[in-house]
């Protein structure tokens, strides 16, 4: 994986880095409504899995963010050049397992190869991360709720993969919205860089063809 040390000495937020590195709950966590209404329709047209759709758009999104690829490893901040979707896979015994995916594909390899993925999952689920675990967002799914906040359980000490979530999309005024959480470690991660993400999904979800 292909990573560059960040020198946090003489980078823009190295007071801010410095402030929220230390806190006991270090994170930052929004939740927006965001719209999916073209790419909703595309994918019911297509009938392309929602989720792993909605997902290759999401972890695109945060790689457009490279503030969103840094991690702190012990006493630096790497920076990867991509970092892989890890997400949770539903199981008949009302449990789950993760899967990991890179999402680096055009959408019409992404899919049949996802799809694949996920089947090898469940016949061997685990809830472990593996060695790489720094190079991963950690992106989840509640369809049973359109939820406006979210909260994680975090490591000890904190870890500083972002996490993202996405709940039950919903009908208003004409569009279809997907509520949308994104937790990062604010060390790293200030409000702009949110934004950012939320932009980069709503455009690259626009663009589902």
């Amino acid at each position: 994986m292909n990573y560059r040390v960040i020198d946090m000495e003489n980078d823009a937020r190295r007071a801010h880095f410095a402030l929220f590195r230390g806190m006991k709950n270090p994170y930052l966590s929004l939740t927006v409504n965001c719209d999916i209404t073209s790419a909703y329709r595309t994918i019911r047209q297509k009938g392309y899995p929602v989720f792993l759709t909605l997902l290759y758009c999401v972890a695109n999104a945060a790689n457009c963010v490279a503030e969103l690829r840094r991690r702190i490893v012990g006493q630096q901040v790497i920076e990867y050049e991509a970092c892989t979707a890890s997400h949770t896979v539903a199981l008949p015994n009302g449990t789950y397992c993760y899967c990991a995916l890179d999402c680096a594909k055009p959408l019409e390899s992404f899919l049949p190869y996802a799809l694949a993925e996920v089947e090898k999952a469940k016949a061997n689920p685990n809830i472990d991360d593996g060695d790489a675990v720094d190079t991963l967002f950690f992106i989840s799914a509640l369809p049973w709720i359109s939820f406006t906040s979210l909260s994680h359980p975090v490591s000890d000490p904190p870890d500083s993969n972002p996490r993202i979530t996405m709940g039950k999309f919903f009908a208003q005024d004409g569009k279809m919205l997907l509520p949308l959480n994104l937790t990062a470690h604010h060390a790293l991660a200030d409000g702009l860089h949110f934004a950012r993400f939320f932009a980069a999904f709503e455009q690259l979800a626009a663009e589902i063809e």
